[in-house]
């Protein structure tokens, strides 16, 4: 299959959950980098305000108020981008919620509702973003979590919601593929990012929560998003240490389970008091990229060589080759010997 995906200053780019986080990071870097940006939330304060900044700083944007939970609201977000830009030509599905409980103490309201926004929204943004996508290709990105490919106490909601998120998009690039349409369909799975998705939780434990360490900065998210918008890739996972956590998981579980007693006293801080309000029902007011809790490290090598098929490809080689090459001098010195 091939894609025809465009520069990103050549791009127009609908971004939900563009008004915290890794949502609001990115745009902010699509727009740097010359694309022209549709912020999708239900916070309009925040969203107006951003657009502002970015049309200050000599970027192109506009914003839509939307919940992604609903359809007809994301078929519209769809019809507005068109109307005002002419075309689509990659969407990012980012908005997302958490829950910090035990499964038996998750109220089934907050349950449900977490899968109105998580999973449902990115089928809802799929099915409207697709005709316009499949008209002239371009590139269908969702975010995701290495939470798709694990278990996570505290957190087992938004787990499950991840893989729900992981089996419809591998499913549908299946489809699309076999169909031929020229859309180029990725999956992004962060590690622990630094954002406040912790203070923006509905949570049921006594102490503030926080990201599951390890901890990297939304940065190297939006990063990926723009690099898959760029280049067709599957899948780009964010952070080397999540990477091992997941084949931790999948090759050892039994270990994965014992191990995770320790873990469960990291998702929360014992000196803070759990932020009151949460953004599962409304949204959070406060349009911030970071937690200013946590602390995310800023460079991953794991993911640089992700994004940099290529160069890691030839750097891998040349090493192998040269280790041959000393192999065989060695070799030849013995013999000459």
């Amino acid at each position: 299959m091939r894609y025809r995906l465009k520069r990103l200053d050549r791009q127009v780019v609908v971004i939900t959950g563009a008004s915290s986080g890794i949502g609001l990071i990115t745009a902010k870097r699509a727009a740097a980098a010359g694309a022209a940006v549709v912020l999708v939330a239900r916070d309009e304060p925040i969203l107006a305000r951003v657009t502002r900044e970015i049309e200050a700083s000599g970027g192109n944007a506009i914003y839509a108020v939307a919940d992604v939970g609903d359809p007809v609201a994301m078929r519209a977000v769809a019809e507005l981008a068109v109307q005002h830009f002419g075309r689509i030509d990659s969407w990012v599905n980012n908005a997302g919620v958490a829950i910090y409980a035990t499964l038996s103490e998750t109220p089934l309201g907050e349950h449900e509702r977490l899968f109105r926004t998580n999973y449902f929204g990115v089928v809802n943004g799929v099915q409207a973003a697709l005709p316009y996508l499949t008209q002239s290709g371009g590139a269908l990105i969702t975010v995701g979590s290495i939470a798709s490919d694990l278990p996570s106490p505290l957190m087992g909601a938004y787990a499950a919601s991840k893989h729900a998120v992981k089996g419809y998009i591998n499913s549908l690039r299946i489809e699309l593929v076999t169909a031929e349409v020229p859309v180029s369909v990725t999956l992004i799975k962060p590690a622990g990012i630094d954002t406040p998705i912790g203070q923006h939780a509905a949570n049921h434990e006594a102490h503030e929560a926080l990201v599951p360490p390890p901890i990297y900065d939304p940065e190297l998210v939006a990063a990926a998003i723009l690099h898959a918008a760029q280049y067709p890739r599957r899948e780009i996972t964010v952070g080397g240490v999540g990477r091992l956590n997941v084949l931790m998981g999948v090759h050892f579980p039994a270990a994965l389970e014992y191990l995770a007693r320790f873990l469960i006293p990291l998702l929360t801080d014992r000196t803070r008091p759990p932020t009151p309000q949460n953004s599962l029902f409304v949204p959070s007011n406060d349009g911030r990229i970071r937690s200013a809790i946590q602390k995310g490290r800023r460079f991953s090598l794991y993911t640089w060589a992700a994004r940099h098929r290529l160069a890691t490809a030839m750097v891998v080689a040349g090493l192998t080759g040269a280790g041959a090459l000393i192999a065989a001098r060695q070799r030849s010195k013995r013999r000459a010997a």
